[in-house]
């Protein structure tokens, strides 16, 4: 593995969470913000959940972004829209406690320093079921800033989710590389090994590991951002 352009998933992997916290904070904080504005609590949590499943089967047709609000006008009616800006002040404001339930890991931050030295093209590959506001906001609780990448997706510009590959290739084509150029990094073993089928190397991160499939993981390098990081070394030295 001689690779220079290299794909971190973020939550998880740069930036330390458990899934179902961040998950639960999240909704709480959402569904406090909006009953303020009419909208039932249980009834707004489905909704998102099953706007983000809607997300997650998107065929390619329309962004995220247009798929989930598309959704959400088919629940709450076309004036739903108007109210695109509270869901943009919740982002700004209440979701900011949800770092409270997030890590921090500093290896993260020198990692990301040591590979832009190096010359790496570093993108995050993230999965885009959320705004850019709110991805902008992930990306500084781990330390790092979006101009530490080259491309970081979001619900605005992406058509796909993962583990669909179509995401990956999405990413693939904006980049203008090959897949057996890039390196894959990710804590989840159905969501980010899956780019193997590619022809990527991967990279699997098990501090917060996700492995719902309870798939053998010595099938994959992996360890912490540490081991990451001596295993780009070793590897870009052969």
């Amino acid at each position: 593995m001689n690779k220079k352009i290299i794909l971190f998933d973020l939550d998880g992997t740069l930036l330390p969470m458990d899934q179902d916290k961040f998950i639960n904070t999240y909704f709480s904080l959402l569904a406090k913000k909006l009953f303020n504005y009419g909208y039932e609590p249980k009834k707004l949590v489905d909704s998102v959940y099953k706007g983000t499943m809607v997300m997650i089967s998107n065929d390619g047709s329309k962004t995220n972004e247009q798929a989930f609000w598309g959704f959400f006008k088919t629940i709450y009616g076309d004036d739903v829209i108007k109210d695109h800006n509270k869901f943009e002040e919740f982002y700004k404001n209440e979701f900011q406690l949800v770092k409270n339930v997030c890590g921090f890991n500093k290896d993260a931050n020198e990692l990301i320093k040591y590979l832009k030295k190096e010359n790496y093209r570093i993108i995050l590959a993230t999965n885009p079921i959320f705004p850019s506001i709110a991805t902008q906001s992930r990306i500084k609780w781990a330390g790092l800033d979006i101009d530490d990448f080259e491309l970081v997706t979001t619900y605005e510009n992406s058509k796909y989710c993962k583990p669909n590959l179509n995401y990956y290739l999405e990413i693939l084509d904006k980049i203008n590389v090959k897949a057996e150029d890039c390196l894959m990094v990710g804590n989840d073993v159905c969501e980010d090994m899956i780019t193997r089928k590619l022809g990527m190397d991967v990279f699997l991160v098990t501090n917060d590991l996700i492995n719902k499939s309870n798939e053998d993981i010595i099938n994959y390098p992996n360890g912490n951002l540490s081991d990451l990081k001596l295993y780009i070394k070793k590897n870009s030295e052969q």
